[in-house]
């Protein structure tokens, strides 16, 4: 399998050093990072408008390619779309509010460089099974002719952990450099989702609410994805899985017991 890595940085595109602002970016921030990213169902998209230069944001469904790449499935009839078409230079905005003051909790900005993702080519069968299995309605409009993916590699981010937590961070460290096999991993995908019982007992073990619904949906290298109803639990390995049977072996001792 290929995955195009993340661009390097250009100078324009390196994250600030602020020391008086930013923290020192340390493996806790990146791991927050990349939980923000991979776990989020939807983000906030900003894009160049074509007709006007102004910036334009909206909000679009995400998932997450092999290698950790955020992608997005959008019309061609979409402003956005014809944005990035213009210009592929485009950000994303990733964080869930919760109780009190919205800025105390976790956001990340994402920049990105947006590659479409050519039809009936081994990565758009990847990334539309990925995308499907996270979201299961978008199997109404996927297959419309007028609707494509876009990967959007990370180039540098931007992460507010909360108040006075702000980090610097690079694209490749949102990007999983050695993926893997894609047809292994795919394969090892379809296979969890039957494994209910593994998946609401280590969902327990996280501290998930909404017990006896959760279900697999995806797997990678770096992780697992977990569903239930409208809410998704992103859980990352403490380091990257070789093969689908080390992941399969770490499902089964973190399912053991809760």
């Amino acid at each position: 399998m290929t995955v195009r890595q993340a661009l390097p940085p250009t100078s324009a595109q390196e994250p600030s050093k602020d020391k008086s602002v930013l923290r020192d970016t340390d493996e806790e921030a990146r791991n927050l990072a990349r939980m923000l990213v991979r776990g989020a169902r939807h983000m906030a998209l900003a894009v160049l408008d074509p007709a006007s230069g102004f910036p334009s944001a909206s909000r679009v469904l995400t998932g997450t390619d092999l290698d950790g790449v955020p992608v997005i499935l959008v019309s061609a009839l979409s402003g956005h779309t014809k944005g990035l078409a213009g210009d592929p230079r485009c950000s994303l905005l990733a964080g869930e509010t919760g109780k009190g003051d919205p800025l105390a909790h976790p956001r990340i900005t994402v920049q990105c460089i947006a590659e479409k993702v050519e039809r009936d080519s081994p990565v758009h069968l990847r990334i539309r099974q990925r995308f499907l299995d996270r979201h299961p309605k978008a199997k109404l409009y996927i297959d419309f002719p007028d609707f494509y993916f876009f990967r959007l590699v990370p180039q540098s981010a931007s992460l507010n952990g909360g108040f006075g937590r702000a980090y610097a961070l690079n694209g490749s460290d949102l990007v999983i450099a050695n993926p893997g096999s894609g047809e292994e991993w795919s394969n090892f995908s379809r296979d969890i989702r039957e494994l209910t019982d593994e998946a609401n007992s280590l969902a327990a073990r996280l501290g998930a609410k909404n017990a006896g619904q959760w279900r697999f949906v995806g797997a990678d290298s770096a992780g697992l994805d977990l569903i239930a109803g409208d809410t998704l639990l992103r859980h990352e390995f403490r380091t990257l899985q070789s093969s689908p049977e080390h992941a399969s072996q770490y499902i089964f001792n973190m399912s053991k017991t809760v």
